[in-house]
């Protein structure tokens, strides 16, 4: 077991025995107990038609989260992995969770509230069999900054409830451009405290990232040149881990993909390339325009699922040689983003698992110890302090908070290299190299002594600041921990 993971659950289990006496303390601790043991909890967050449920779908690979602005969309849902499909509903006034009933319509999945005002429901909880979400619960939120204040409300509540951590270990928040209130948000969902909301557990995603070319074949290059830059942000640095260019849509329809809708482009690609670029140049004419095949309700289908870009990039590719549905749908998963987005969600989310979990255990009883102050509440509040203050995990999360936030400097170079040791870049040991993920034992081994010989320099530099002496000493112990780990792992062979 991971060594923070055994001393946050010792933790919860003495404030167990301190609070057994209040069932509300002894639920919530217990519900903090079993998280340690479920998948990661990801929530996606955004503003109205920011692309949230499509984005959803696009990783798990099925369309199971509805994308219409429908009843359900005003509701918090729970998507995690089960051996069968199905839906319960929990209602805002408490009782038992009630099934609802799962249908399908032209491949998406549809939940009938059967009647109950969404004002009642607190929640809706979706069993589906999926291997994404038996590493990852997800969890699709309503938009924030929604006309309606109640579904803005819902929102707030649950991504940054004023008196209780969040039910998420970690957020996803999608954005179109960079606006004040993705800003605000994201302030909003930023450190309270050392263990709250950091950078490291939020992600942005530059959504619908086709639509910034105005559906031009370049589009997803341009968007990809803005995450740059919004990377390079001082400000948002200070408030996610990266930002991603992702075009859902696509990525959505490429890991559904249909014979049908296969068949159809190809006929689409087999027409002179001028005719199909004149009528792409809107969805209007695309929809309407003077061809034989595809119909034009065909075609109406295509700009649903594709969009302009997609219908454009795929009849592109088929006509460049792509002549099967297989290659076709990972060639337009690879270029919409998602397999990108997977590769951040594994090294800035999965690999942290323990630490998001222990935050939000912490959490748990700092809220216990706040919520109900008693004698033992002293002694159990110094021993939050111990971790938080002697976890070398948390150590570098403040570290990094602080270099992000430009309370620590370096140069330009040192502040890099820092930063991926530390774990701006994933926590593996190749990640915080900067090494390719399969390399060998040795380079790691020599990569690592290396960046400890450079760190242990600057600590004991006598030019370099009190403050940034201090944050060279915690590299420095990165760097140890890099080769304490390597070293038990040999030595376990």
């Amino acid at each position: 077991m991971n060594p923070l993971t055994e001393q946050v659950r010792t933790l919860l289990r003495h404030t167990l025995a301190a609070y057994g006496d209040s069932p509300q303390a002894a639920g919530w601790l217990h519900h903090h107990l079993d998280r340690f043991d479920e998948p990661l909890r990801v929530a996606i967050a955004g503003k109205v038609k920011a692309g949230k449920s499509t984005l959803l779908n696009a990783l798990v690979g099925e369309r199971i989260a509805p994308t219409d602005a429908g009843e359900c969309t005003r509701v918090v849902t729970w998507y995690a992995d089960a051996p069968a499909p199905a839906v319960r509903m929990r209602p805002r006034t408490g009782g038992p969770d009630r099934p609802l009933t799962l249908t399908r319509r032209d491949g998406a999945l549809r939940i009938d509230l059967q009647g109950t005002p969404v004002s009642e429901v607190d929640r809706l909880l979706v069993d589906w069999p999926s291997q994404h979400l038996r590493r990852t619960n997800l969890i699709d939120t309503p938009g924030i900054a929604s006309l309606s204040a109640d579904t803005s409300a819902r929102a707030g509540e649950f991504l940054t409830p004023e008196d209780s951590p969040s039910p998420a270990d970690a957020v996803v928040y999608l954005m179109r451009h960079l606006h004040a209130g993705d800003v605000r948000f994201l302030e909003s969902f930023h450190d309270r405290g050392v263990a709250r909301a950091t950078p490291v557990n939020t992600i942005a995603v530059l959504s619908r990232a086709d639509e910034i070319g105005v559906g031009r074949l370049d589009a997803l290059i341009s968007a990809r040149r803005i995450a740059r830059r919004y990377r390079g942000d001082d400000k948002l640095r200070g408030l996610c881990q990266t930002v991603v260019a992702v075009a859902g849509l696509l990525a959505e329809t490429a890991r559904t993909l249909r014979q049908d809708e296969f068949v159809a482009l190809s006929e689409l690609a087999a027409l002179p390339r001028s005719d199909v670029e004149a009528l792409l140049l809107s969805a209007d004419r695309f929809g309407r325009g003077d061809l034989a095949s595809p119909d034009p309700a065909t075609r109406v289908r295509l700009l649903e699922r594709f969009g302009l870009f997609g219908v454009r990039l795929a009849s592109t590719l088929i006509r460049q040689g792509v002549t099967d549905p297989t290659a076709l749908a990972d060639e337009l998963v690879r270029r919409s983003g998602l397999d990108e987005l997977h590769r951040v969600l594994q090294t800035q989310f999965s690999e942290r698992r323990d630490l998001l979990k222990s935050r939000s255990a912490l959490l748990a009883v700092d809220l216990v110890l706040t919520r109900e102050p008693r004698p033992a509440a002293a002694r159990l509040r110094t021993e939050v302090e111990r971790i938080l203050a002697g976890a070398h995990e948390f150590v570098e999360l403040r570290a990094l908070s602080d270099l992000r936030a430009g309370k620590i400097v370096f140069p330009q170079e040192a502040m890099t290299d820092a930063e991926r040791l530390l774990g701006g870049e994933g926590g593996s040991a190749p990640a915080r190299l900067g090494l390719p993920d399969d390399v060998g034992p040795g380079d790691v081994h020599d990569a690592a002594t290396e960046a400890l010989r450079r760190w242990r320099r600057r600590a004991e530099s006598p030019l370099t600041g009190r403050a940034s002496a201090e944050a060279a000493r915690i590299v420095v112990r990165s760097c140890e921990g890099l080769l304490a780990t390597r070293s038990r792992h040999h030595a376990h062979y």
